[in-house]
Protein backbone atom coordinates (compact mmCIF):
# COMPACT_ATOMS: atom_id res chain seq x y z
CA UNK A 1 0.00 0.00 0.00
CA UNK A 2 1.33 3.11 -1.18
CA UNK A 3 2.36 6.32 1.49
CA UNK A 4 -0.74 8.19 0.39
CA UNK A 5 -3.44 5.78 0.87
CA UNK A 6 -1.90 5.06 4.51
CA UNK A 7 -2.63 8.32 4.84
CA UNK A 8 -5.98 8.84 3.41
CA UNK A 9 -7.02 5.48 5.97
CA UNK A 10 -5.43 6.99 9.07
CA UNK A 11 -8.45 9.14 9.44
CA UNK A 12 -10.56 6.29 10.46
CA UNK A 13 -10.01 5.80 13.83
CA UNK A 14 -12.55 5.43 16.58
CA UNK A 15 -12.13 5.61 20.50
CA UNK A 16 -14.35 4.97 23.36
CA UNK A 17 -12.81 7.42 26.08
CA UNK A 18 -14.41 10.20 27.48
CA UNK A 19 -13.84 13.28 28.53
CA UNK A 20 -10.33 15.51 27.80
CA UNK A 21 -7.70 14.07 25.99
CA UNK A 22 -4.20 13.06 27.97
CA UNK A 23 -1.40 14.76 26.21
CA UNK A 24 2.71 14.39 27.13
CA UNK A 25 5.24 16.92 25.23
CA UNK A 26 8.40 16.04 24.49
CA UNK A 27 11.05 18.33 24.50
CA UNK A 28 11.37 21.39 27.05
CA UNK A 29 13.11 24.30 24.97
CA UNK A 30 12.20 27.43 24.26
CA UNK A 31 8.98 26.59 22.25
CA UNK A 32 7.81 24.87 24.84
CA UNK A 33 6.68 27.73 26.45
CA UNK A 34 4.68 28.39 23.58
CA UNK A 35 2.80 25.39 23.32
CA UNK A 36 2.35 24.98 27.11
CA UNK A 37 1.14 28.68 27.62
CA UNK A 38 -2.31 27.72 25.75
CA UNK A 39 -2.57 23.95 26.38
CA UNK A 40 -2.92 24.63 29.84
CA UNK A 41 -6.03 27.26 29.39
CA UNK A 42 -7.84 24.37 26.90
CA UNK A 43 -10.20 22.15 28.79
CA UNK A 44 -10.66 19.17 26.35
CA UNK A 45 -7.07 18.33 27.32
CA UNK A 46 -5.15 17.54 29.91
CA UNK A 47 -1.25 18.08 29.60
CA UNK A 48 0.33 15.14 32.51
CA UNK A 49 3.75 15.03 31.21
CA UNK A 50 7.31 17.20 30.13
CA UNK A 51 9.74 14.93 28.99
CA UNK A 52 12.85 16.15 27.62
CA UNK A 53 16.79 14.81 27.62
CA UNK A 54 17.93 17.08 30.04
CA UNK A 55 15.75 16.19 32.86
CA UNK A 56 16.17 19.18 34.87
CA UNK A 57 14.82 21.07 31.82
CA UNK A 58 11.50 19.25 31.97
CA UNK A 59 11.56 19.56 35.77
CA UNK A 60 11.76 23.57 35.54
CA UNK A 61 9.35 23.24 32.81
CA UNK A 62 6.88 20.78 34.38
CA UNK A 63 7.04 23.01 37.87
CA UNK A 64 6.29 26.45 35.68
CA UNK A 65 3.17 25.40 34.48
CA UNK A 66 2.07 23.33 37.27
CA UNK A 67 1.72 19.63 35.75
CA UNK A 68 2.19 17.30 38.04
CA UNK A 69 4.72 14.54 36.05
CA UNK A 70 8.25 14.93 34.34
CA UNK A 71 11.29 12.34 33.12
CA UNK A 72 12.68 11.07 30.11
CA UNK A 73 10.69 10.00 27.02
CA UNK A 74 10.85 6.24 28.12
CA UNK A 75 9.07 7.20 30.99
CA UNK A 76 6.45 9.43 29.34
CA UNK A 77 5.85 6.88 26.53
CA UNK A 78 4.92 4.22 29.54
CA UNK A 79 2.44 6.73 31.05
CA UNK A 80 -0.91 5.05 29.83
CA UNK A 81 -3.17 7.93 30.69
CA UNK A 82 -1.24 9.60 27.80
CA UNK A 83 -3.39 9.01 24.30
CA UNK A 84 -1.23 12.25 22.46
CA UNK A 85 2.64 13.10 22.21
CA UNK A 86 3.40 16.59 20.93
CA UNK A 87 6.57 16.34 19.94
CA UNK A 88 8.82 19.30 19.96
CA UNK A 89 12.10 17.88 19.29
CA UNK A 90 15.19 19.45 17.15
CA UNK A 91 14.21 17.90 13.65
CA UNK A 92 16.98 15.33 13.01
CA UNK A 93 14.60 13.63 16.42
CA UNK A 94 11.21 13.88 14.60
CA UNK A 95 10.79 10.81 12.96
CA UNK A 96 12.93 8.55 15.41
CA UNK A 97 11.20 10.25 18.24
CA UNK A 98 7.65 9.86 16.13
CA UNK A 99 7.84 6.13 15.73
CA UNK A 100 8.97 5.45 19.28
CA UNK A 101 5.08 7.21 20.36
CA UNK A 102 3.18 5.31 17.75
CA UNK A 103 5.22 2.01 19.09
CA UNK A 104 3.58 3.06 22.68
CA UNK A 105 -0.09 3.62 21.26
CA UNK A 106 0.18 7.36 20.81
CA UNK A 107 -1.15 9.84 18.53
CA UNK A 108 1.44 12.59 17.30
CA UNK A 109 1.57 16.01 16.93
CA UNK A 110 4.82 16.91 15.90
CA UNK A 111 6.73 20.34 15.20
CA UNK A 112 8.02 20.99 11.69
CA UNK A 113 9.54 19.65 9.82
CA UNK A 114 7.66 16.48 8.91
CA UNK A 115 10.69 14.49 8.58
CA UNK A 116 14.51 15.77 7.23
CA UNK A 117 14.32 12.93 4.42
CA UNK A 118 11.15 10.95 2.05
CA UNK A 119 12.67 7.68 3.70
CA UNK A 120 11.86 9.01 7.16
CA UNK A 121 8.67 10.52 6.43
CA UNK A 122 7.73 7.33 4.67
CA UNK A 123 8.65 5.22 7.93
CA UNK A 124 6.35 7.78 10.29
CA UNK A 125 3.63 7.77 8.12
CA UNK A 126 3.03 4.05 7.10
CA UNK A 127 3.46 3.56 10.95
CA UNK A 128 1.37 5.99 12.12
CA UNK A 129 -1.87 4.58 9.67
CA UNK A 130 -0.80 0.53 10.22
CA UNK A 131 -1.14 1.21 13.89
CA UNK A 132 -4.65 3.50 12.95
CA UNK A 133 -2.95 6.37 15.29
CA UNK A 134 -3.57 9.99 13.93
CA UNK A 135 -0.26 12.23 12.71
CA UNK A 136 -0.16 15.93 12.35
CA UNK A 137 2.23 18.22 11.71
CA UNK A 138 2.35 22.07 12.10
CA UNK A 139 2.14 24.62 11.38
CA UNK A 140 -0.88 25.43 12.89
CA UNK A 141 -0.84 29.07 12.61
CA UNK A 142 -3.34 29.20 9.51
CA UNK A 143 -6.24 28.13 11.92
CA UNK A 144 -5.70 31.79 13.60
CA UNK A 145 -8.31 34.06 12.71
CA UNK A 146 -5.77 36.17 10.52
CA UNK A 147 -5.58 33.64 7.80
CA UNK A 148 -8.82 31.84 8.49
CA UNK A 149 -10.44 35.37 7.26
CA UNK A 150 -8.36 35.81 4.48
CA UNK A 151 -9.32 32.18 3.02
CA UNK A 152 -12.80 33.06 3.82
CA UNK A 153 -12.12 36.25 1.58
CA UNK A 154 -10.31 34.60 -1.38
CA UNK A 155 -12.98 31.49 -1.43
CA UNK A 156 -15.91 33.92 -1.37
CA UNK A 157 -14.57 35.57 -4.58
CA UNK A 158 -12.80 38.94 -2.87
CA UNK A 159 -10.07 39.00 -5.72
CA UNK A 160 -11.90 36.85 -7.85
CA UNK A 161 -10.17 33.36 -8.98
CA UNK A 162 -6.41 33.19 -7.75
CA UNK A 163 -3.73 33.18 -10.63
CA UNK A 164 -0.13 33.94 -8.39
CA UNK A 165 1.46 34.52 -5.39
CA UNK A 166 4.10 36.50 -3.69
CA UNK A 167 5.97 34.75 -0.88
CA UNK A 168 9.04 36.77 0.88
CA UNK A 169 10.92 35.63 3.84
CA UNK A 170 14.07 37.46 4.03
CA UNK A 171 16.04 38.36 7.26
CA UNK A 172 19.36 37.89 8.50
CA UNK A 173 18.75 33.88 10.46
CA UNK A 174 18.48 33.11 13.73
CA UNK A 175 21.72 33.10 15.24
CA UNK A 176 21.30 36.63 16.46
CA UNK A 177 18.83 35.57 19.13
CA UNK A 178 18.58 31.94 19.65
CA UNK A 179 20.72 30.51 21.89
CA UNK A 180 21.78 27.36 20.05
CA UNK A 181 21.39 28.16 16.80
CA UNK A 182 23.26 25.16 15.28
CA UNK A 183 20.65 22.92 14.14
CA UNK A 184 18.88 25.63 11.47
CA UNK A 185 22.20 25.29 9.72
CA UNK A 186 22.26 21.44 9.34
CA UNK A 187 20.28 18.73 7.55
CA UNK A 188 16.76 19.58 8.15
CA UNK A 189 17.14 23.16 9.14
CA UNK A 190 17.86 26.65 6.62
CA UNK A 191 15.43 28.73 5.86
CA UNK A 192 12.86 26.35 3.67
CA UNK A 193 12.26 23.64 6.26
CA UNK A 194 12.13 26.13 8.94
CA UNK A 195 10.07 28.73 7.69
CA UNK A 196 8.63 27.20 4.65
CA UNK A 197 5.91 25.02 6.39
CA UNK A 198 3.94 28.55 7.30
CA UNK A 199 4.23 30.07 3.87
CA UNK A 200 3.45 26.42 1.58
CA UNK A 201 0.57 25.10 4.03
CA UNK A 202 -1.15 29.11 3.46
CA UNK A 203 -0.63 28.54 -0.10
CA UNK A 204 -1.84 24.82 -0.55
CA UNK A 205 -4.59 26.18 1.47
CA UNK A 206 -5.54 28.47 -1.95
CA UNK A 207 -4.17 26.70 -4.44
CA UNK A 208 -4.44 23.41 -3.69
CA UNK A 209 -2.07 20.72 -4.98
CA UNK A 210 1.53 21.59 -6.14
CA UNK A 211 2.38 19.85 -9.51
CA UNK A 212 5.93 21.14 -10.46
CA UNK A 213 8.89 23.53 -8.91
CA UNK A 214 11.42 25.11 -10.33
CA UNK A 215 13.92 26.24 -7.91
CA UNK A 216 17.34 27.90 -7.01
CA UNK A 217 19.47 27.92 -4.43
CA UNK A 218 23.25 29.68 -2.62
CA UNK A 219 25.22 29.70 0.48
CA UNK A 220 26.14 33.14 1.50
CA UNK A 221 29.16 31.99 3.72
CA UNK A 222 30.28 28.82 5.85
CA UNK A 223 30.58 30.08 9.14
CA UNK A 224 27.82 32.30 11.44
CA UNK A 225 28.42 33.90 14.76
CA UNK A 226 26.93 32.99 17.86
CA UNK A 227 24.85 36.17 18.77
CA UNK A 228 22.92 34.90 22.29
CA UNK A 229 23.27 32.55 24.77
CA UNK A 230 26.77 30.90 26.43
CA UNK A 231 28.91 30.84 22.67
CA UNK A 232 28.35 34.18 22.24
CA UNK A 233 31.23 35.73 20.16
CA UNK A 234 32.32 31.96 18.89
CA UNK A 235 31.51 30.78 15.53
CA UNK A 236 29.79 27.70 13.82
CA UNK A 237 29.65 25.65 10.79
CA UNK A 238 27.03 26.40 8.18
CA UNK A 239 26.67 23.15 5.83
CA UNK A 240 23.29 23.64 3.68
CA UNK A 241 21.96 26.61 1.69
CA UNK A 242 20.57 29.43 3.53
CA UNK A 243 18.59 31.25 0.16
CA UNK A 244 15.90 29.24 -1.48
CA UNK A 245 13.57 30.74 -4.62
CA UNK A 246 11.24 28.53 -5.98
CA UNK A 247 8.23 28.91 -8.76
CA UNK A 248 5.44 26.78 -7.80
CA UNK A 249 2.91 25.50 -10.51
CA UNK A 250 -0.49 24.25 -8.94
CA UNK A 251 -2.91 21.53 -10.30
CA UNK A 252 -5.58 23.79 -10.55
CA UNK A 253 -3.72 26.37 -13.23
CA UNK A 254 -1.90 28.84 -10.39
CA UNK A 255 1.06 29.32 -9.35
CA UNK A 256 3.24 31.35 -6.94
CA UNK A 257 6.81 32.35 -6.15
CA UNK A 258 8.73 32.20 -2.74
CA UNK A 259 12.42 33.63 -1.68
CA UNK A 260 13.12 32.42 2.08
CA UNK A 261 16.12 33.45 2.80
CA UNK A 262 19.06 33.49 6.20
CA UNK A 263 20.98 35.79 4.14
CA UNK A 264 19.09 39.22 3.84
CA UNK A 265 20.17 42.55 6.06
CA UNK A 266 16.32 43.88 4.53
CA UNK A 267 13.74 42.39 7.07
CA UNK A 268 10.99 41.16 5.00
CA UNK A 269 9.62 38.37 7.30
CA UNK A 270 5.85 37.88 6.96
CA UNK A 271 4.61 39.06 3.23
CA UNK A 272 2.25 37.02 1.42
CA UNK A 273 0.37 38.76 -1.13
CA UNK A 274 -2.13 36.60 -3.61
CA UNK A 275 -3.14 37.90 -7.13
CA UNK A 276 -6.50 37.10 -8.68
CA UNK A 277 -8.74 37.69 -11.62
CA UNK A 278 -11.08 41.22 -9.71
CA UNK A 279 -8.11 42.05 -7.11
CA UNK A 280 -5.30 41.41 -5.11
CA UNK A 281 -5.04 40.50 -1.50
CA UNK A 282 -2.20 40.77 1.48
CA UNK A 283 -2.52 38.78 3.81
CA UNK A 284 -1.18 38.19 7.57
CA UNK A 285 2.09 36.83 8.48
CA UNK A 286 1.85 33.28 7.85
CA UNK A 287 3.56 32.87 10.83
CA UNK A 288 1.27 34.57 13.22
CA UNK A 289 -2.31 33.92 14.16
CA UNK A 290 -3.41 37.29 13.82
CA UNK A 291 -3.17 40.46 11.55
CA UNK A 292 -5.56 41.98 9.08
CA UNK A 293 -6.23 41.34 5.54
CA UNK A 294 -6.36 44.32 2.74
CA UNK A 295 -7.78 43.67 -0.33
CA UNK A 296 -7.17 46.12 -3.45
CA UNK A 297 -9.91 45.78 -6.04
CA UNK A 298 -8.85 45.93 -10.00
CA UNK A 299 -11.50 49.39 -9.61
CA UNK A 300 -8.98 51.13 -7.03
CA UNK A 301 -10.87 50.37 -3.73
CA UNK A 302 -9.37 48.83 -0.94
CA UNK A 303 -10.60 46.98 1.94
CA UNK A 304 -9.06 46.02 5.50
CA UNK A 305 -10.72 43.19 6.77
CA UNK A 306 -9.69 42.79 10.38
CA UNK A 307 -9.18 39.25 11.81
CA UNK A 308 -12.42 37.42 12.64
CA UNK A 309 -12.13 34.31 14.87
CA UNK A 310 -10.61 33.47 18.15
CA UNK A 311 -6.86 33.60 18.46
CA UNK A 312 -4.29 31.81 21.29
CA UNK A 313 -1.60 30.60 19.34
CA UNK A 314 0.08 27.47 19.09
CA UNK A 315 -0.95 24.50 20.44
CA UNK A 316 -4.47 25.42 18.87
CA UNK A 317 -3.61 22.33 15.39
CA UNK A 318 -2.91 19.95 18.83
CA UNK A 319 -6.10 20.84 20.41
CA UNK A 320 -8.58 20.30 17.52
CA UNK A 321 -6.25 16.82 17.08
CA UNK A 322 -7.26 15.70 20.33
CA UNK A 323 -11.17 16.82 19.51
CA UNK A 324 -10.87 15.28 16.24
CA UNK A 325 -9.44 11.64 17.84
CA UNK A 326 -12.31 11.93 21.00
CA UNK A 327 -15.16 12.83 18.52
CA UNK A 328 -14.13 10.87 15.23
CA UNK A 329 -14.14 13.52 12.75
CA UNK A 330 -11.36 14.75 10.43
CA UNK A 331 -8.68 16.89 11.81
CA UNK A 332 -7.86 20.62 10.59
CA UNK A 333 -4.16 19.11 10.09
CA UNK A 334 -4.29 15.55 8.39
CA UNK A 335 -1.07 14.49 7.76
CA UNK A 336 -1.59 14.24 4.04
CA UNK A 337 -1.45 17.84 4.34
CA UNK A 338 1.47 17.72 6.12
CA UNK A 339 3.15 15.33 3.63
CA UNK A 340 2.59 17.46 0.57
CA UNK A 341 4.29 20.52 2.15
CA UNK A 342 7.16 18.04 2.80
CA UNK A 343 7.49 16.84 -0.18
CA UNK A 344 7.00 20.38 -2.24
CA UNK A 345 9.86 21.34 0.35
CA UNK A 346 12.24 18.34 -0.43
CA UNK A 347 11.27 18.58 -4.33
CA UNK A 348 12.52 22.80 -3.88
CA UNK A 349 15.70 21.23 -2.66
CA UNK A 350 16.23 18.84 -5.23
CA UNK A 351 15.66 20.81 -8.05
CA UNK A 352 17.76 23.70 -6.53
CA UNK A 353 20.58 21.12 -6.12
CA UNK A 354 20.16 19.26 -9.91
CA UNK A 355 19.18 22.56 -11.88
CA UNK A 356 16.15 20.76 -13.22
CA UNK A 357 12.12 21.47 -12.66
CA UNK A 358 10.90 18.13 -10.29
CA UNK A 359 7.27 16.95 -10.51
CA UNK A 360 5.21 16.10 -7.39
CA UNK A 361 3.10 13.04 -6.81
CA UNK A 362 1.37 13.45 -3.66
CA UNK A 363 -2.14 15.43 -3.51
CA UNK A 364 -4.47 16.07 -0.51
CA UNK A 365 -7.84 16.87 0.21
CA UNK A 366 -8.03 20.84 1.70
CA UNK A 367 -9.39 21.00 5.26
CA UNK A 368 -12.29 23.30 5.07
CA UNK A 369 -12.07 26.91 7.04
CA UNK A 370 -12.45 26.83 10.91
CA UNK A 371 -16.10 27.50 12.08
CA UNK A 372 -15.41 31.29 12.98
CA UNK A 373 -17.48 30.38 16.39
CA UNK A 374 -15.35 27.41 17.23
CA UNK A 375 -13.42 28.41 20.82
CA UNK A 376 -10.33 26.48 22.15
CA UNK A 377 -11.61 27.46 25.85
CA UNK A 378 -15.31 26.00 25.59
CA UNK A 379 -15.39 22.46 27.20
CA UNK A 380 -16.28 20.45 24.33
CA UNK A 381 -15.33 16.46 25.92
CA UNK A 382 -17.56 15.98 28.65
Amino acid sequence: MDLLNHLHLSSGFKVSESGPVGVGLIGAGNISDAYLSNLIKFPDVRVLFVADLDLEKAASQAKKYQILKHGSVADLLADPEIELVINLTVPAAHVKIGLQAIAAGKHIWAEKPFAIDRTGGDQLSTAASSANLKLSVAPDTFLGAGLQTAFRAIKTGEIGKPLSALALFQVEGPESWHPNPEFFYQHGGGPLLDMGPYYLTALAKIFGTAVKVTATSAKSRSERDFGAGPNRGGKFAVTIPTQFSALIEYAGGGSALIILSFDSTINRAGFLEVTGETGVAVLPDPNNFNGETVIHKTDGVKITLPAIGLTYGRGTGALDLAQSIRLNRNEQVPGELAFHVFDLMLSIQESAKNGQSVYLKSTFNTPAELPIEWDPVVKTLF
